[in-house]
C-alpha cells in the first residue's frame, strides 16, 4: 500500500509569529506565488492546490479573490439588501446575489466587517466536485479558472452574472433564501443545483444552516474535495486572524496569529474555531461544530479599506467530502461578532468539548471519503456499500482530535467480499501528520461477505500514542474487479469497552 504523507511539505506556508507559537504543525499545499502586481491569469491557476493522489486535507481551490485583476470582472455595485436584526446586531443578504450575506454589523453601528469587492467574496456558500475541467455541453470555462473544476457558488459567476433567488422569507429576526447558484469559472452557466440558507439571530451571534441539493445529469461519483463552510471575507481592518490550534484545547491556551498572507495558511483548530479582528481585537468569529480543518489569510494592505474595497481577510472551516449527483448536503455555522475574547468565551460555553471518534453510517458518510475506490451513491442507507476494483484502495476519515491512550481499541462492523485476507488501518498524530508503515497496524478479515466485528488494539504499536487527528483505512492492498466492503460502522473506543 502507498504510504505517501496526508500532507505536501512547505513549512514556509505555516511559519507562524514567533511570539505566538512554536512551530508549525499543518502544512498546506499550495504552490508558490508570483507577487500580486505580476499575476496573469495563468499565475493565478499556479495558485491551485496541488492535488496529490489523495490528499484528504485538500486546501482546495478558495482562491476566489482580486477577481478584478483577472480576465474576468464582477460588478459588485449594485445592492438588493434583505436585513434582520436584534438589539445587538444586524445582518444583511443580497437577493441580487443569491441571498449571500453582504452585511454584517453592531445595531446602530454603520461598520460592516464583510468584504464585497467581488462576486468571490461575501460570505457564502461554494462548493466543489469533477470534472476538472468543468465544461458543459462543450462549453469552457475561463482560462484562468478552468483549475476549479465543477464549483457553483451563491453570488454569481466571474462574467458578472447573477445568481436567482427562487424563495425568500423574513420575519425580522431570521430569514431563509432559496438560489439558483452560477458556476464560478463559466460564463452564464447555472448551477446544477440549488442552495438553501436559514439565518437565524440570536444575541451577538448569527446560526446559519446552509444546503446544496443537486440535481446533476453527470452520473459519475468524482473524488471527494474540501468544501468551504461557508467562504467568509472581510475588509481591511480586519486582518489579524486568531484561532487556537494548540494541543490542550478549552483550557483557555494561549492563541495563535496566522500568518497575514496569501497564499492562504491550513491549520488543525482544535477549538472549531477562528475569528478575524481588528488592532483593537475586535471583529468577525466563527464557529463550526465538529470541524477541525480550517484554512484562511489576508490578502492585499492590512488595516484598511471597506466593503468596496480589495484588501480582505479569509476565513473557511473544511471538510472533504463526495457530493454525488442527487446529494443533499447539510452544513451549519455560527457567526459570532465582538470582540476576541467574547469570540473564544462563547465557543466555550456553547461547544461540545470533545467530538468521540465514532462514524455510524446510517444515513451519510459522516465526511469519510475515498481514493480508488467509489461507493454505491447517495442515499446512504444504513452502510457504505465500497467497489474495490481499483489499485490501492483507501478510506480516508474527517480531520478529528483525540488521545490514543484513551481511545486505544479500533471497531469495524464491515463485511469483506476479496480475494485478500488482510486490512490495514493508518493514523496521523498532531505531531506527525503524515502517514507510514510505522504508523499502521494490519488485521485480519473474513471475506465471506458476511458482517463482522473487527477489534484492534493499536495500542500495539508504539506509534499510537499522543494526540490523533485521521483516520485512514486500507480494506485491501490492491482491488480487483467485484471485490467490495461494506460497512456500518467505524469507532474508536476506550479500552474495557470491547
Amino acid at each position: 500500500m502507498q504510504n505517501q504523507g496526508f500532507y505536501n511539505e512547505d513549512k514556509d506556508l505555516m511559519s507562524p509569529n514567533k511570539d505566538l507559537i512554536s512551530e508549525d504543525k499543518v502544512p498546506t499545499n499550495y504552490r508558490k506565488r508570483v507577487p500580486i502586481e505580476n499575476r496573469t491569469g495563468k499565475d493565478w491557476l499556479e495558485m491551485l492546490p496541488v492535488q496529490m493522489n489523495y490528499q484528504p486535507l485538500v486546501f482546495v481551490t478558495c482562491l476566489l479573490t482580486f477577481v478584478g485583476i483577472l480576465m474576468c470582472v464582477s460588478d459588485a455595485s449594485a445592492d438588493h439588501i434583505s436585513y434582520i436584526q436584534n438589539k445587538d446586531i444586524r445582518l444583511g443578504v443580497d437577493l441580487d446575489l443569491g441571498g449571500a450575506i453582504t452585511y454584517l454589523s453592531k445595531t446602530g453601528s454603520e461598520e460592516n466587517v464583510v468584504n464585497s469587492y467581488d462576486w468571490g467574496r461575501q460570505i457564502q456558500m461554494s462548493f466543489y466536485s469533477g470534472p476538472i475541467p468543468y465544461t458543459p455541453e462543450g462549453k469552457q470555462p475561463n482560462p484562468s479558472w478552468a483549475g476549479l473544476g465543477w464549483n457553483p457558488i451563491q453570488s454569481g459567476d466571474c462574467y458578472g452574472h447573477r445568481s436567482k433567488v427562487l424563495e425568500y422569507r423574513n420575519d425580522g429576526g431570521s430569514l431563509y433564501v432559496k438560489c439558483i447558484p452560477m458556476q464560478w469559472p463559466q460564463n452564464d452557466v447555472p448551477g446544477s443545483c440549488t442552495f438553501e440558507s436559514w439565518i437565524t439571530l440570536k444575541g451577538n451571534t448569527a446560526e446559519v444552516h446552509g444546503r446544496i441539493n443537486n440535481h446533476r445529469k453527470d452520473l459519475t461519483q468524482y473524488q471527494g474535495r474540501g468544501q468551504e463552510l461557508p467562504a467568509i471575507y472581510t475588509n481591511g481592518p480586519y486582518w489579524r486572524l486568531m484561532t487556537y490550534d494548540g494541543d490542550q484545547p478549552f483550557t483557555n491556551g494561549k492563541l495563535t496569529q496566522i500568518p497575514a498572507k496569501m497564499p492562504w495558511s491550513g491549520w488543525i483548530a482544535t477549538e472549531n474555531w477562528a475569528a478575524l479582528v481588528n488592532d483593537d481585537n475586535w471583529g468577525l468569529g466563527v464557529y463550526e461544530p465538529g470541524t477541525y480543518q480550517f484554512i484562511g489569510g489576508f490578502a492585499g494592505q492590512p488595516g484598511k479599506g471597506g466593503p468596496k474595497d480589495g484588501p480582505t481577510g479569509y476565513i473557511a472551516p473544511l471538510q472533504e467530502e463526495i457530493l454525488d449527483h442527487n446529494i443533499t448536503y447539510d452544513f451549519h455555522y455560527t457567526l459570532i461578532l465582538g470582540s476576541l475574547q467574547y469570540i473564544r468565551q462563547w465557543v466555550y460555553e456553547h461547544a461540545r468539548k470533545e467530538y468521540l471518534p465514532e462514524y455510524e453510517f446510517k444515513t451519510d458518510r459522516r465526511h469519510w471519503h475515498y481514493v480508488n475506490a467509489t461507493d454505491q451513491g447517495w442515499p446512504i442507507e444504513g452502510e457504505l456499500n465500497i467497489k474495490l476494483d481499483q489499485n490501492d484502495p483507501q478510506l480516508i476519515g474527517p480531520e478529528g482530535f483525540w488521545k490514543a491512550s484513551e481511545y486505544p481499541i479500533l471497531r469495524i462492523e464491515g463485511a469483506w467480499h476479496t480475494g485478500e485476507h488482510q486490512a490495514q488501518v493508518f493514523w496521523t498524530r498532531y505531531d506527525s501528520q503524515g502517514v507510514s508503515d510505522e504508523k499502521s497496524l494490519r488485521f485480519n478479515i473474513i471475506a465471506d461477505g458476511q458482517y463482522h466485528v473487527y477489534t484492534v488494539d493499536l495500542s500495539k504499536s508504539p506509534e499510537y500514542r499522543g494526540d490523533i487527528t485521521r483516520l485512514r483505512i486500507d480494506p485491501v492492498d490492491s482491488g480487483h474487479q467485484g471485490d467490495t466492503v461494506r460497512i456500518k460502522s467505524i469507532r474508536m473506543e476506550k479500552r474495557g469497552s470491547e
